[in-house]
């Protein structure tokens, strides 16, 4: 078995941390006193309305990185060496799925492979979180969801 190669203690990297969970998440983790990467497909065109309310902007750092593109998660990944990944970043619209089918398979299913497929081959012991969404459980009632 292979020696898995340590990460940076207490660095996070959340991708889709521009929305309300991923905002609250960096909020979270900075309490906790993580170092947190948050990243977008354009951070310098993107407002991060919900870190200004929180009042976090300025104690996270903002990369690029496209879950859908390989070499970006690659890179994101080798550059801040995260103990953690929390993939948020799938299109959550159920009407935008709908419109938008190629973006919508392509940010839950290819970025979450991405995302693995980089964690394995740089053999790192990272924790990873996927979000994924409750709507693929249908109308559950009054019950709870579970698998």
């Amino acid at each position: 078995m292979s020696q898995m190669i340590a990460t940076s203690p207490r660095t996070a990297v959340i991708c889709g941390i521009s929305g309300q969970d991923g905002s609250y998440l960096a909020q979270l983790l900075l309490t906790k006193g993580y170092r947190v990467i948050g990243t977008a497909r354009d951070p310098q065109m993107s407002s991060f309305a919900n870190l200004h309310r929180l009042g976090i902007f300025d104690q996270v750092t903002l990369a690029h990185m496209a879950i859908n593109d390989y070499r970006s998660v690659l890179q994101v990944l080798l550059r801040y060496e995260p103990a953690e990944v929390y993939n948020l970043a799938g299109q959550s619209s159920v009407g935008l799925s709908f419109d938008q089918p190629v973006e919508t398979f392509e940010s839950i299913c290819i970025g979450t492979l991405n995302l693995l497929e980089v964690i394995r081959i740089l053999n790192r012991n990272i924790r990873f979180y996927n979000a994924s969404s409750g709507e693929c459980f249908g109308d559950t009632g009054s019950s709870p969801a579970d698998e």
